[in-house]
């Protein structure tokens, strides 16, 4: 495994990333996993963390090429807050086609324009460069796991199954400029996002999710 001081957050934070080969031009079409999209969900960040400190323990040649992002958002996350230091919602800030300036709560402010974040413009540049398979996402909130892709995708089946929660094609309300709009709608790469309850020991994230992480990571 490799590790990557990858990009930099608004307040100038390295955001780390970690690949499982030294050049990425060779990756044969990763899996892209991230933790932190949202600072307030520390649950997210942990269960980064906990992925990566297993990645370590394991034969590297066992492993599918990946790409493994842990906190996406430092600014945010070392506020416990969930937008960035400029007050945008990462996860509301893709340029999908149905990216909109209209919000309802501050804590959902897409920003000025599509794609105004220099933490969004980094993501994207990798998922070009890399054109990865499936992308993970990693929240808390509601206890689910959201597929944006096909009904049968085995990955997110295997997250479900070992977590024991049910498997959604949605969180329940509209999410324009987010993650999954843009990386499925508009590019379709599918999406999985985890979401494990919220306000709770942060060790119950891996608990529920590592086994399901460790069957789609692994050859």
């Amino acid at each position: 495994m490799y590790k990557w001081d990858w990009a930099k957050s608004t307040e100038n934070k390295v955001i780390e990333m970690y690949t499982s080969t030294k050049d990425i031009g060779s990756l044969q079409r990763p899996m892209i996993l991230i933790g932190g999209l949202h600072g307030d969900e520390p649950e997210g960040v942990y269960l980064g963390q906990s992925t990566l400190h297993w990645l370590n323990s394991v034969d590297n040649k066992t492993l599918k090429d990946f790409i493994l992002i842990p906190c996406i958002n430092p600014d945010a996350y070392s506020k416990n807050q969930r937008v960035n230091a400029r007050g945008v919602d990462l996860n509301r800030n893709f340029p999908s086609k149905n990216w909109s300036s209209e919000y309802t709560q501050e804590r959902y402010f897409p920003g000025n324009s599509p794609g105004s974040e220099i933490e969004i413009q980094a993501l994207l540049s990798l998922i070009q460069k890399t054109n990865p398979r499936l992308i993970i996402h990693f929240h808390s909130w509601k206890p689910c796991v959201v597929v944006s892709g096909p009904d049968n995708l085995f990955e997110a089946k295997i997250l479900a199954e070992n977590s024991g929660y049910e498997l959604v094609q949605d969180i329940g309300y509209p999410t324009p400029g987010s993650l999954g709009e843009y990386a499925w709608h508009d590019l379709q790469l599918p999406v999985i996002c985890t979401e494990d309850e919220e306000h709770r020991n942060y060790d119950l994230a891996w608990q529920h999710f590592g086994e399901g992480i460790k069957k789609v990571l692994l050859k």
